[in-house]
């Protein structure tokens, strides 16, 4: 990045705080506190060991140094400007989850756009939601765009501050389903026999209350849907893909299916031996579509550095945005984490890596060159190392 361009953008940083108004994180000065600076090179130093005591007051301090990236640390300390970790005293740390679109399986890198990925993003981010909320009762949760590339979800309910990372690593197994296996989802009970056995018969049933359980007996219903909507060839042609199921097996499910789907919707996977060992594999399909791929080693390390909500994502220029629980399924992240600092006029800037982009509600094609284009899109062109500054 030239030096232009560093000054410039560090500039309207700068303006972007004088214009904004900022929430510290519940216990601040108990926090450790980081930033990034502007520096000449490629690479970046990380300013870090600090107190908000050592920052001031948060507003002047980001419109005094206007960084590149701000962040604080999930974990609580008496001292949290030591040096050393030990010698900060750890007392508690939030729950941090980290979901970045470059690291989920659903993203086609190369092939889909930014908006594309960003769009894969928040479905992860609902299904981690659905987990926090629903499996684990979570109610003190703050979920934000991170400004690049995903979502960060702080959870700081008082029961989970004290985890060390061995229980928070539960967390993440069982949000990623590590180590998940169907039998552990399956309840057992003894019903009557039928004649000629001496001994009662096990039914298996999927509950269909919550957890993975109800999970797992959401996608079997899926599929039983599918079958049943398709004609009997079909049907059975589905069917024979899973291992070890033949012809007869495959016709025997799907009757069984036909036939049950009450049971089955009721919870009941036992209506066949056949279509009982069919559901069984469906458990890995469950645990691909429905886990939530997160960044593990964020969620199990007591002390990581998160980004600040309110500050800008020096690698974008778009805003770190804390998000209310009951707009996520509304946020647009490439319309609403666009600062109002940057809208409402142009900026010339010289283009180095050409192709489209999508902000603020509109597409536009950056053309290799020098060109004149809204300054959000400037600003997001040249944080991104697509372009430099152009001559005023």
């Amino acid at each position: 990045m030239e030096e232009r361009t560093q000054a410039y953008l560090r500039g309207r940083f700068g303006d972007h705080y004088r214009r904004s108004e900022f929430t510290p994180p519940p216990d601040a000065n108990e926090r450790e506190w980081g930033f990034i600076p502007w520096t000449d090179g490629p690479g970046e130093t990380m300013v870090r060991h600090r107190s908000l005591l050592d920052l001031g007051e948060l507003g002047e301090f980001l419109q005094r140094k206007r960084p590149k990236h701000v962040y604080f640390s999930a974990g609580r300390y008496r001292d949290p400007s030591a040096s050393s970790m030990s010698a900060k005293e750890w007392r508690s740390s939030d729950l941090v989850f980290d979901l970045d679109a470059d690291h989920l399986p659903a993203v086609e890198l190369g092939e889909d756009s930014y908006a594309q990925m960003l769009a894969k993003c928040k479905d992860a981010l609902l299904r981690l939601l659905d987990f926090l909320e629903n499996d684990f009762g979570f109610e003190d949760l703050t979920v934000v765009f991170s400004g690049g590339r995903g979502y960060h979800v702080h959870v700081r309910d008082a029961g989970i501050q004290q985890l060390e990372r061995d229980a928070r690593r539960e967390i993440v197994d069982y949000v990623r389903g590590i180590g998940l296996e169907f039998e552990q989802l399956v309840d057992e009970e003894a019903v009557a026999g039928t004649a000629g056995r001496s001994s009662p018969a096990q039914k298996r049933t999927l509950s269909t209350e919550g957890g993975w359980s109800r999970r797992a007996h959401r996608h079997v219903m899926s599929v039983v849907d599918d079958l049943l909507e398709r004609d009997e060839e079909a049907a059975i042609e589905r069917l024979m893909e899973y291992e070890g199921i033949g012809e007869g097996k495959a016709t025997a499910a799907l009757s069984a299916a036909r036939q049950n789907y009450d049971q089955l919707a009721a919870g009941n996977i036992d209506v066949h031996p056949a279509f009982f060992q069919i559901a069984k594999p469906l458990m890995t399909e469950v645990v691909a579509m429905d886990n939530a791929p997160i960044d593990e080693p964020v969620t199990t390390d007591t002390n990581r550095l998160i980004r600040l909500p309110g500050s800008l994502h020096g690698g974008s220029g778009l805003e770190v945005r804390r998000i209310e629980r009951d707009d996520i399924d509304e946020f647009d992240p490439l319309v609403d984490a666009v600062p109002e600092t940057f809208r409402g006029h142009d900026i010339t800037i010289e283009v180095t890596d050409g192709g489209p982009v999508e902000l603020g509600g509109d597409s536009f094609t950056l053309e290799p060159g020098i060109g004149t284009y809204p300054e959000h899109v400037g600003v997001f062109a040249m944080a991104r190392g697509r372009a430099e500054k152009g001559p005023e």
